[in-house]
């Protein structure tokens, strides 16, 4: 009877965040690659959130995937939902949108897991008449932003989400050049990725993602993901992958 019983339960599904499809953006190009078994918390996700705003987020939420997708779940409803909500007024303070935006975000993650659980994000709001970028770093690997002459770091602007409820991070803006500018954003599994046969190489770095950046090969952010996610490969020796690697580029061509 216990067996018959065990084999008639259905088993609750798990819910999975929904899948992303890049909008198309007028005068730019976004992209994202990854590799990896989906094991941990890399997460991407892009929405237009108006007729001249694309929102964009690359979150790394602490743990295994089958312990922290209901976090990513709730994460991604915050952003699209409440997103949607704040950036859709033509007349915005964009930096006020997004600490708001990332504050309830922070909150909903406490909230789901009833306590502490860290969440380092990098999440920016594209504007395609002027081709600026409002962001918050929360606590995530610093983005790059190239623009043919050299390349800045966009580092953090405060601690990772999910961990006070009232903390905040500041939200600047930075300006892409029109004709090539990148920005270009990689998940923790890329930067520390370890040399071939070298556990004290320092990893792959934010200088191997510089080395590609670099390079004149790539034409669109496709071919540029491609080709960071290929140089830590070959940098590790196309070792077994024991994290998610996660690279998601913009370009600004017009």
């Amino acid at each position: 009877m216990l067996s018959r019983f065990h084999s008639s339960q259905a088993e609750t599904p798990q819910v999975e965040p929904v899948p992303t499809v890049f909008p198309k953006i007028d005068g730019a190009d976004i992209a994202a690659v990854f590799v990896g078994k989906r094991q941990a918390g890399d997460f991407y996700d892009s929405i237009r959130v108006s007729p001249e705003r694309v929102l964009i987020g690359l979150l790394d939420v602490a743990g295994r995937r089958d312990e922290n997708r209901n976090l990513l779940v709730a994460s991604q409803e915050i952003f699209r939902s409440l997103g949607s909500e704040l950036f859709s007024p033509p007349d915005i303070n964009e930096s006020d949108a997004m600490t708001e935006l990332c504050l309830h975000i922070n909150r909903k993650l406490i909230d789901v897991c009833c306590g502490v659980h860290s969440c380092p994000a990098f999440i920016a709001c594209y504007h395609e008449k002027f081709g600026t970028l409002c962001y918050t770093n929360a606590g995530h690997t610093p983005a790059l932003l190239y623009d043919g002459t050299g390349i800045s770091e966009l580092g953090s602007t405060g601690l990772p989400l999910g961990l006070f409820s009232h903390a905040t991070c500041e939200a600047p803006t930075v300006a892409l050049s029109k004709g090539g500018a990148s920005l270009v954003l990689v998940s923790r599994g890329v930067v520390d990725c370890e040399g071939y046969r070298n556990s004290h190489s320092g990893g792959f770095g934010l200088d191997g993602v510089r080395n590609v950046l670099h390079a004149s090969h790539w034409t669109t952010p496709q071919s540029l993901c491609t080709s960071i996610l290929e140089a830590v490969a070959h940098y590790s020796g196309n070792s077994p992958i024991c994290d998610d690697r996660t690279a998601l580029a913009l370009i600004r061509t017009a």
